[in-house]
């Protein structure tokens, strides 16, 4: 099992893509939008194999306090989506709580996501 990628939540999806490409020599993927849901992300990829998502919402700090500027959530690869399967069932069976998912994501992960015992948001992978 790999740390598959940290999130951020940015206010200047552009400003903080072209720091992290300037001083950290890292590589943005093209622009995922989803205007349905205010949401656009790039993935920043490092020379050591880090990935780093910039993720912006247009309703960002008006709703949950989960959605705030900064740390979004840490992303697990599990190798497949047997593995994810499995984890999220086992997470489930154990109490903790599910906010969505397995599914195929419009971006093309297959995910599940759960909040580990502090809420902090956690996406389980492949």
């Amino acid at each position: 099992m790999k740390i598959e990628h940290i999130a951020i939540w940015v206010k200047d999806l552009e400003r903080m893509r072209t720091f992290y490409e300037t001083y950290f020599e890292a590589q943005a993927n093209a622009l995922y939008h989803n205007p349905a849901k205010g949401f656009s992300s790039y993935f920043l990829h490092f020379k050591s194999g880090a990935r780093l998502e910039l993720m912006h919402r247009t309703d960002i700090g008006h709703e949950a306090p989960r959605d705030r500027f900064g740390y979004a959530h840490i992303a697990f690869s599990l190798g497949s989506r047997f593995a994810v399967d499995q984890l999220t069932n086992r997470l489930e069976q154990d109490g903790y709580t599910r906010l969505d998912g397995p599914r195929l994501t419009g971006d093309g992960y297959y995910e599940s996501v759960f909040l580990d015992p502090e809420g902090l948001t956690i996406e389980l992978t492949v």
